[in-house]
């Protein structure tokens, strides 16, 4: 059995309303991940697909369109992993098990969803799946208006101002005008983005129309590996750590405002990594509304609890700052294809650690963390990820 895994090739789609379809976007980056690792085929052991769907394709048997990517995959077992915005995550756990129980020595992992085909009002109820469906009160709830509940609770909590939650959008707004992969690269003033406008109406109050990630199609790609077998390959990133905390789904059993799933997934993941925050060179982190990634910074240790607007301030999360987040344009506006998420933030910061992220590339990054978020802070994962260049 081995422990430590790394990560050897990645492949990735543009995001965004696409043409292709969910075959044609998971054989896209399928093939684009084998080919950056330079592997045969053949040597995959296994195969995992995040994939949430919740009925947005028609395509219920997904795992089994990985083995159209190449003849080699045939008869290799393959499986999809769900666990709502999570579920890329939770096919790359899926996958880390499989190696370190000795059943597989290379694994592909494979995120992808296609939602752009739908109606807002047809994703927006799909998604609403991965809310509590036994309260009244909470399954009328859509996923925006449970974010601009915990918006308006944080403000009145901390007497806290929400213009950091324009700050945020903003800020990757204007990261992912530098990613070639983002679904919307369009830059907005602080003025647009904290104002109420026809172009910038409010979704479920105070979360505005900038508040929210995008409906959007993808996918991306790992080739995971052991660390013994990593050495022959000519690029490779290891997990120093890949932790996975899940807490009540009611919202009514647990204090949302406290993020205490996502705030233990981190003090577990930096504990076994043995690092802090402030070791860490960059992050990618689920900012599926903006009110998120503020309480993500809080949750990570960047700020005290009501305080997660310092980290804006101070200038920490952005670009050339002590830890940017979210340099890639984050779920805000790289978009969130909901079952490749997971798989796209750890395959932008494989590139990051492999010095191949263009643009958006943080000067000789040797620590990457990602955090992935299923549900409402139900399905939380932290990695942290190492490079391996010597």
């Amino acid at each position: 059995m081995t422990d430590t895994i790394c990560i050897v090739g990645s492949g990735h789609t543009k995001f965004g309303r696409l043409e292709e379809t969910l075959e044609q976007m998971i054989v896209a980056a399928t093939r684009e991940a084998v080919a950056e690792a330079e592997i045969d085929p053949s040597e995959i052991d296994a195969v995992f697909l995040g994939h949430f769907n919740s009925g947005m394709v028609s395509d219920g048997f997904a795992s089994s369109l990985i083995h159209q990517a190449f003849p080699e995959l045939r008869f290799v077992p393959a499986a999809r992993a769900e666990n709502a915005c999570a579920s890329g995550s939770a096919a790359i756990h899926a996958g880390i098990n499989a190696i370190r129980a000795g059943q597989a020595r290379t694994v592909l992992v494979v995120g992808a969803e296609k939602m752009t085909h739908r109606t807002t009002e047809d994703v927006t109820t799909a998604l609403a799946g991965a809310g509590y469906q036994n309260d009244e009160a909470e399954k009328s709830l859509s996923f925006p208006q449970v974010f601009g509940v915990a918006a308006r609770g944080y403000s009145d909590r901390y007497q806290s101002p929400l213009d950091a939650m324009a700050r945020i959008s903003v800020k990757n707004h204007g990261n992912a005008m530098l990613n070639p992969l983002a679904h919307m690269r369009r830059e907005f003033t602080f003025e647009e983005a904290s104002q109420v406008s026809n172009k910038n109406p409010e979704i479920a109050p105070p979360l505005r129309l900038t508040d929210c990630s995008l409906v959007t199609d993808g996918a991306a790609a790992l080739v995971l590996t052991t660390e013994e077998n990593a050495q022959n390959f000519p690029k490779s990133v290891r997990f120093r750590s890949a932790v996975h905390v899940s807490d009540y789904l009611p919202m009514s059993r647990r204090d949302f405002l406290a993020f205490e799933g996502p705030e233990l997934a981190f003090r577990k993941a930096f504990e076994e990594a043995g690092v802090t925050a402030g070791d860490v060179d960059f992050a990618e982190v689920h900012d599926c509304f903006t009110i998120a990634e503020l309480l993500t910074y809080e949750a990570m240790g960047l700020t005290a609890k009501g305080q997660g607007h310092r980290a804006l301030e101070e200038g920490t999360v952005y670009r050339g700052g002590a830890l940017p987040v979210n340099l890639s344009g984050g779920l805000k506006a790289k978009g969130h294809p909901v079952g490749a998420t997971g798989v796209s933030m750890h395959a932008i910061s494989f590139r990051q650690l492999t010095g191949q992220a263009g643009d958006i590339q943080v000067p000789d990054a040797r620590l990457g963390l990602v955090f992935n978020m299923g549900g409402a802070a139900v399905a939380n994962y932290v990695s942290v990820l190492e490079s391996q260049k010597a």
